[in-house]
């Protein structure tokens, strides 16, 4: 193979692969307005099914997080707040009974028969602190698929 083919497969290669993670701040927690609580949708960076940005929804408000991206939720305290994913396959549902404070959950994506099947999985506040440092807010993909 002759070395300048090669080079170009190296430089695709390496564009294709550091070019799937999400550019963004680095995380900071929000303070939540009175009488509101914060849900924190997480997912940590993955090669596997980076091109997968499945809709994300906490109450009113719907977003696409991307691999290694975070989005806050502001949501009503004292009330239900369903947090879901939804795909073509099918949707996994999470429920709050929300005091003032905040939750976490994370965004895992495993593998189903034919596509990625996405999770929500709510986290204990120590070990989502650990895991959300290495995430960053992205800006908002909302469900017509422009930047918020």
């Amino acid at each position: 193979m002759n070395c300048r083919l090669l080079l170009v497969l190296i430089g695709v290669v390496a564009t294709v692969g550091f070019g799937c993670a999400v550019q963004g701040k680095p995380f900071e927690k929000i303070s939540s307005p009175p009488g509101n609580a914060v849900i924190y949708v997480y997912r940590p960076y993955s090669y596997a099914s980076s091109l997968i940005l499945p809709a994300v929804t906490c109450g009113e408000d719907t977003v696409r997080i991307g691999p290694g991206g975070y989005h806050a939720f502001v949501v009503p305290a004292g009330e239900k707040v369903v947090c879901s994913v939804q795909t073509d396959a099918g949707a996994d549902e999470v429920d709050f009974q929300t005091e003032r404070r905040s939750y976490y959950v994370r965004e895992e994506l495993g593998w189903g028969a034919w596509t990625s099947m996405p999770h929500l999985n709510p986290v204990d506040t120590d070990k989502a602190h650990t895991e959300i440092q290495s995430c960053v807010q992205e800006p908002s993909i909302d469900q017509a698929g422009s930047a918020n």
